[in-house]
């Protein structure tokens, strides 16, 4: 089961050229992925500012596929995966336009759970296990 976020683009996520920026589709993801947490009932604050716990991103990629246009409406599609006892992955399809959105791109993140102090890579917490179990296919 995937989980679903819209958003609009807004000017300041577009170039020069008029299109989104490349790196703001990956705020977009990033913005998509806090809601599902949120969604899932996690504790944003005291998830991004856990002192003995640290979830860092270790790649990024897009794809993109059309570009996207200030006043857009994005849909966003993710769907975490657990990659080890450690990690896990999120792919996020990013639809834009009205009534029959279109695929605009999509995007791969990876992310390591960390003891915050030393560094060390750590089992995944329980909350995020429960997470990943609601959303995992």
């Amino acid at each position: 089961m995937s989980f679903t976020y819209t958003r609009t683009v807004r000017f300041q996520d577009t170039d020069a050229a008029g299109v989104v920026y490349f790196a703001n589709v990956l705020v977009v993801c990033h913005e998509a992925y806090e809601a599902s947490l949120a969604a899932s009932s996690i504790n944003l604050k005291i998830f991004f500012s856990n002192p003995e716990l640290a979830i860092p991103i270790i790649h990024a990629s897009v794809d993109f596929y059309r570009p996207m246009f200030a006043g857009d409406r994005l849909i966003v599609q993710l769907t975490p995966k657990q990659v080890s006892s450690s990690e896990f992955e999120i792919a996020y399809e990013v639809f834009a336009g009205e009534v029959a959105a279109k695929g605009a791109a999509k995007a791969l993140t990876k992310h390591v759970c960390i003891d915050a102090t030393s560094r060390t890579r750590k089992p995944l917490s329980e909350e995020l296990m429960n997470w990943l179990r609601q959303l995992e296919i």
